[in-house]
């Protein structure tokens, strides 16, 4: 029997969140059990604003990105005509769609000369040799590769040999050798400069397009130093903070009793050597530099105040000491704020304002662009932690106005989606199984199509086709489980217990990847399934429980033609002639395989009495959305809910359970999917029962009402108990 378990938290843990965060009790607490404490954790569930993403230039590898697609991009005086050719080559999956259609729509933008690739048929993963001599053929000179690359060091070493230049945009992990020859944006690289590893393909390509749209602002690439001088006592404190692309560089404070050293002793001439100064009120900064060293302290000093109040009127007259109490990033931060940390965050802030303002197209194609790299997040299975969230909640909430990208509206239409409230679970259940179906059957390139014609109509016919490719991807899912499904279990035991292998020639290359998750999820290991085509054994891996499965394969690495992915999910090819010496090393390996121990217990985010259960929990939940990988939806538990009504639902053998429980003031409709077993055998209606649950809006002819769904119930045994 499964135990339900509800963490034990601090009193003073609880109350310091309530205090620092202005929570209410039980929102603290559920932060409090889940482990998120960290302030800087704790801002992306609070806070929507896209200010509060990371900025795309912490890729060291990012200005060279930027400046060597500016070269592509023609010069409107030049009337020769000649262009250079810009080639993307994505991935067939929605990651490498989504991300080969955001960058292509900025490309075009810029007039750049850009053609897209995707994997069709039987192509297999990664920039191929033939697409690289194919496109040298037609004069080529820049590829960039999105949502793949990073283990294709062959083709572009051969790429630089043709005289073509190689951008790669990935998320997969690095292989122990890269590519030298390319620009690599791919947060997993070494020393990549980014801070947060877990991004998709297309976020990453989100990043370079931020960062091309930066290019435009008159901060590109200047060296900029803001500069705050302060008393502090008898003493005067100067503190700087060197910026480029508005990335904090160095830092340098200073601290002068007046009169005791000359500027010229001091480390700010130096320091400050060919920086463009930025101050916040000119007249103040000049008089306490004067009072620190003399009349010989004389600057050229830029105010940004008044510029950066044009923007903000409300900041005219405000001094720094009272900015920098309003800094939501010292508010989330572990440091108490400082004027120097407000000064660097409201210019940021005003810089980012600035260019949308001069470039008010901006902010519409970021709003288009991440409802594709919220997409990608979920289909990749991206945590939905850190930045991921602002992504989707920024998503969901432009989708849920109706302000939907050309393209997806077409394809929630013939998938039924026009006017439902959409959430999280919508691009995991039905958008992203939709979009990838066209890859899985070798026709990705139509879905790239789909969201980047101009013609409405053409659109229509493509998400009718791909919805049509879709019920074929079922039916050959539903075929190869059948198939392989006796296979898979006999094989355990060759395994050691550890694997599930299958290889079947019958089985469709493009839902390989599909039967190994649902052999992963069945038996609890990581599986494998493999067919041929064309005297090529095509495998796709998926893993849980701690097992990350590129590392097996990088140490397999001699016997592949190609192999990558990511800890949990990866792919290979190899020769037909090699699977036996595979299967051998796989039966080999899997005896060294140490494998997490399964969950026994189901975590529980909060114990409630009935009289909190009510339709205010959902402005809780909303907190904590949208949910998915390492972001479950809250689990309550409540105990002793009479049952006032009862009845099973379903006319298949799979039935399920519907029960209503007195909650005092409120009767709440439950529902637990292939439950209806359990009513008048388990329980029956007038019995109390024990329940974990989760609260969901339910739409039924287009009334939105709150419900319980159920994650496990049981007969009431004990008496009441609550947080």
């Amino acid at each position: 029997m499964t135990l339900w378990n509800k963490k034990t938290v601090l009193k003073s843990t609880v109350e310091q969140l309530q205090k620092k965060f202005n929570l209410d009790m039980l929102t603290a607490t559920i932060f409090a059990r889940r482990g998120i404490t960290n302030g800087k954790d704790i801002l992306f569930y609070m806070e929507n604003d896209l200010r509060f993403q990371h900025n795309p230039f912490l890729f060291n590898s990012m200005e060279d990105a930027v400046d060597r697609i500016l070269q592509a991009v023609p010069d409107k005086d030049d009337e020769s005509g000649e262009k250079e050719k810009v080639l993307i080559f994505g991935d067939k999956d929605v990651d490498g769609v989504t991300a080969t259609t955001i960058l292509y729509d900025c490309l075009v933008s810029m007039g750049v000369d850009v053609r897209f690739k995707v994997p069709v048929g039987d192509d297999a993963y990664g920039l191929s040799m033939e697409a690289v001599d194919e496109f040298a053929a037609e004069y080529g000179s820049l590829i960039i590769t999105v949502d793949c690359g990073i283990a294709n060091n062959a083709e572009i070493s051969h790429a630089a040999e043709l005289g073509i230049d190689v951008i790669v945009v990935d998320h997969h992990n690095p292989q122990s050798e890269i590519p030298e020859e390319a620009i690599i944006i791919n947060a997993k690289v070494p020393l990549s400069g980014y801070p947060f590893e877990e991004i998709s393909g297309c976020a990453a390509v989100y990043k370079l397009i931020s960062a091309l749209r930066f290019s435009k602002s008159r901060w590109y690439k200047t060296d900029v130093t803001l500069l705050n001088a302060k008393t502090e006592g008898s003493s005067i404190t100067i503190d700087c903070i060197k910026l480029k692309n508005l990335v904090p560089q160095s830092r340098m404070s200073e601290t002068i009793t007046p009169g005791t050293k000359s500027i010229s002793e001091s480390r700010l001439p130096k320091y400050l050597e060919g920086q463009l100064i930025l101050v916040w009120d000119a007249k103040l900064n000049s008089t306490l530099l004067t009072q620190a060293f003399g009349y010989g302290a004389q600057f050229s000093m830029l105010d940004i105040q008044s510029e950066i109040s044009s923007i903000y009127p409300q900041l005219s007259k405000i001094p720094l000491s009272q900015i920098k109490l309003q800094s939501k990033i010292a508010k989330y931060g572990n440091h108490e704020p400082t004027e120097i940390g407000g000064f660097y965050n409201i210019f940021v802030t005003y810089a980012n304002m600035e260019l949308k303002k001069e470039h008010p197209e901006f902010a519409a194609e970021e709003e288009m662009d991440l409802q594709l790299v919220s997409l990608a997040a979920v289909a990749d299975v991206m945590p939905i932690i850190n930045e991921n969230r602002l992504f989707m909640k920024n998503a969901i909430n432009s989708i849920n106005k109706g302000k939907i990208r050309k393209g997806l509206a077409e394809l929630m239409a013939e998938l039924n989606l026009t006017g439902k409230r959409i959430t999280a679970k919508d691009f995991g259940w039905t958008l992203t199984p939709a979009i990838n179906s066209a890859g899985r059957m070798g026709l990705a390139s139509i879905a790239v199509d789909l969201f980047t014609s101009n013609d409405s109509s053409y659109r229509n016919n493509l998400a009718k086709k791909i919805s049509e490719l879709n019920s074929q991807r079922k039916e050959y899912t539903d075929k190869g489980e059948e198939i392989a499904r006796q296979q898979a279990k006999d094989s355990i035991t060759k395994y050691n217990g550890k694997l599930c292998v299958v290889y079947d020639e019958r089985i469709f290359k493009g839902v390989s990847g599909i039967l190994a998750g649902r052999f992963m999820s069945e038996n609890k290991i990581p599986s494998i399934t493999m067919t041929k085509v064309n005297d090529i054994i095509c495998g796709s891996m998926r893993s849980c429980r701690g097992f990350d499965v590129t590392q097996m394969l990088e140490e397999m690495k001699d016997i592949f033609l190609s192999h990558g992915g990511h800890n949990y999910a990866a792919g290979f090819s190899l020769k037909a002639e090699n699977l036996e010496l595979f299967l051998s090393k796989l039966k080999e390996y899997s005896s060294r395989i140490n494998l997490e121990q399964e969950e026994k217990e189901i975590f529980v985010d909060a114990e409630l009495p009935a009289e909190m259960i009510t339709a205010d929990l959902l402005k809780i939940c909303d907190i904590f959305e949208p949910s998915g990988n390492s972001s479950e939806p809250l689990l309550f538990m409540a105990k002793n809910l009479p049952i006032i009504q009862g009845m099973v639902m379903g006319k298949t053998e799979r039935q399920h359970l519907k029960v209503t429980v007195d909650c005092g003031n409120t009767k709440w409709p439950c529902i637990m999917w292939g439950a209806g077993e359990k009513l008048h055998n388990e329980f029956d209606v007038g019995d109390k029962i024990d329940i974990l649950f989760s609260i969901e809006r339910n739409m039924f002819n287009g009334m939105e009402t709150p419900q319980i769904m159920l994650s496990d119930i049981k007969l009431s045994t004990i008496g009441e108990s609550n947080d």
